[in-house]
């Protein structure tokens, strides 16, 4: 289902996004309990690669 990144390589955020459409779309839009398990992995690694690519910008 989910790939696993190796611990070597931080995947981007839009790689981690493209895995959440999947998975979306895979589901029909309504995740079972194991889904919402992966589904919440992918957002936490999506956050922290979002935060890790775009530059801060001063206010």
């Amino acid at each position: 289902m989910a790939t696993t990144p190796s611990p070597d390589r931080r995947r981007t955020a839009d790689e981690v996004n493209e895995e959440i459409r999947a998975l979306w779309l895979r589901a029909g839009g309504r995740l079972r309990p194991d889904e919402r398990l992966v589904y919440e992995r992918l957002v936490t690694e999506w956050a922290e690669a979002e935060a890790h690519s775009s530059p801060t910008t001063a206010a």
